[in-house]
């Protein structure tokens, strides 16, 4: 049971069927460790001692996600409008080769407004190309020519057939657990005389008095909160094992003509639609949020930059990303004005991995900084594959690339998320991505994590250095970035993944966190030069 709830875990989050209990302080990743005693980025601090006074402008930062809920009441007031555009005419007023672009583009759309959600990983990708290219019966001279090809084939042959079987094991095991959490739960809500349950309450039912049926159903449900787990969680563990069966690993299922593009070619500008909400923007309005949710209308939570605009660049399906999307995705951000781009994301094969090569290159010319999370493997990225990678094929890395792992509200061995990948080489900082609290679609609002979300934290610091320092370079941004980090190079944490103890030091490039007090200071230092 611990292995699959683990998942629960990863996958889960407080749902907003039950009255929210967080981890911990709600705006956590904005608070300063000496006032406030949670290891945050310092950024309130920044703001009340150094900013004060201080005048802005408005950046634009593109995020490359699933879509975002535009019409969130912390969001709608910070998304990016293309005001060279006329809204709904048909017409490319702007003639950037987008029709009706006005608050950026969704590559994963058809031209009749459909719209991809599911989607093949890589991996599936690769098998189908493979299996055609190889045949049932290959030839030995062809084995031998493309060796690396084949090896890599039979390498993917065997990680789908693990997949797949373990989706099989595990659904019905989550179907049978959210079977008895809502029996467990019916019986709770029927002796409470309430719908919206929180773990005081449930612990608050006397056990002396209570019926045999009620006390099992306390305990199920409270060593089930403990886990981590609720109705909603185990719900996404369904959908994710179900997804894995009919979508991800599924040879015969092709996203792509609801698309109606031919994927072997950029087509920059000839495929997608304006439609940039999607059919499930969790995870971008989760990111957004934590960038740039307003600071000033006493709603919600608080975004790290306060005078930005989000552009929405739709490109992440329930699956792999595809690696002409994700280049072309990046090319529009450049090409319409924005300043930082943060691609949440990742995947362990990126076969046109040219293509992005050549689109970051060019964010690169025009100044744009890019931020990646790291991924949620617990691997060390230094010696396995997650892309979108700063490493150009031909050699050498993009100067203009921040890679971002994730940091826990928790203090001493457990300060590093457990989940986060690491790498002395690749990952080049750390800042929160544990228990973050912000915006989801419908105007609500829950706890996630994962380096999704500490890589938008370093987005909006970055946002914030950007706009009240707008004669900074994108790379002075990410020199100020990288040497103002909180050092904890020190500190002697657990291995993701492992109970082995290392010094984080070993774990990223600076070997800290994030610190938008010190990168302000050192911001105001560097421009006072100039």
């Amino acid at each position: 049971m611990q292995k699959f709830l683990s998942l629960v875990v990863l996958l889960g989050t407080l749902g907003s069927a039950f009255a929210q209990e967080l981890q911990t302080k709600a705006n956590w990743f904005n608070l300063d460790y000496a006032q406030d005693g949670v290891r945050g980025m310092s950024v309130e601090k920044a703001y009340n001692e150094l900013l004060k006074g201080r005048k802005s402008q408005k950046v634009i930062v593109g995020v490359v996600d699933s879509g975002v809920d535009i019409e969130h009441e912390d969001l709608k007031s910070k998304i990016w409008v293309n005001t060279d555009e006329v809204p709904g005419n048909g017409v490319d007023d702007d003639k950037n080769g987008f029709v009706d672009d006005v608050n950026g583009w969704d590559f994963i759309g058809g031209a009749d407004g459909r719209d991809v959600k599911q989607e093949q990983l890589e991996s599936a990708r690769l098998m189908v190309k493979y299996d055609k290219f190889f045949g049932e019966h290959p030839k030995k001279r062809k084995v031998r020519k493309f060796k690396n090809e084949y090896n890599e084939y039979q390498k993917i042959k065997r990680e789908i057939a693990e997949k797949k079987a373990e989706a099989a094991q595990y659904l019905p095991m989550y179907e049978g657990l959210l079977k008895n959490y809502q029996a467990a739960q019916d019986l709770l809500r029927n002796e409470l005389g309430k719908k919206d349950l929180t773990k005081a309450d449930v612990e608050g039912i006397a056990d002396e008095t209570a019926d045999i049926k009620v006390r099992q159903a306390k305990k199920y449900w409270l060593y089930l909160a403990d886990q981590g787990a609720n109705e909603a969680a185990i719900q996404e563990g369904i959908d994710h094992f179900k997804g894995q069966l009919n979508y991800n690993y599924n040879l015969d299922y092709n996203a792509r003509d609801i698309v109606g593009d031919n994927p072997d070619k950029l087509e920059y500008g000839k495929y997608g639609n304006n439609e940039v909400i999607g059919p499930n923007a969790m995870h971008g309005t989760h990111v957004s949020g934590i960038i740039a949710a307003d600071r000033h209308n006493d709603l919600g939570i608080l975004g790290v930059a306060d005078n930005v605009e989000i552009m929405v660049v739709r490109t992440v399906p329930d699956g792999d990303e595809r690696d002409k999307d994700v280049a072309n995705a990046i090319r529009y951000a450049a090409d319409n004005g924005a300043r930082i781009i943060n691609m949440s994301f990742g995947k362990p094969y990126s076969p046109e991995k040219k293509w992005v090569d050549e689109a970051v290159k060019y964010a690169q010319e025009k100044g744009v900084l890019i931020v990646a999370a790291a991924g949620n493997e617990n691997e060390d990225i230094d010696k396995t594959n997650h892309y979108p990678t700063k490493q150009y094929l031909s050699g050498g890395e993009a100067e203009n690339w921040i890679t971002v792992g994730a940091l826990s509200y928790k203090e001493g061995e457990e300060m590093v998320a457990n989940f986060s990948n690491y790498g002395q080489h690749e990952v080049d900082v750390f800042a929160p991505g544990v228990a973050i609290y912000s915006s989801v679609p419908g105007s609500k609002y829950e706890e996630k994590q994962g380096t999704s979300m500490a890589a938008p934290a370093v987005t909006g610091v970055a946002a914030l250095i950007e706009s009240y320092f707008p004669t900074l370079t994108a790379a002075q941004v990410k020199e100020i970035l990288l040497k103002s980090v909180t050092n904890l190079s020190e500190e002697v944490v657990k291995k993701p993944g492992t109970d082995d103890l290392v010094k984080f030091g070993t774990l990223s490039v600076t070997g800290g966190e994030v610190n938008a007090y010190n990168a302000v200071k050192m911001a105001i230092e560097m421009t006072a030069k100039q």
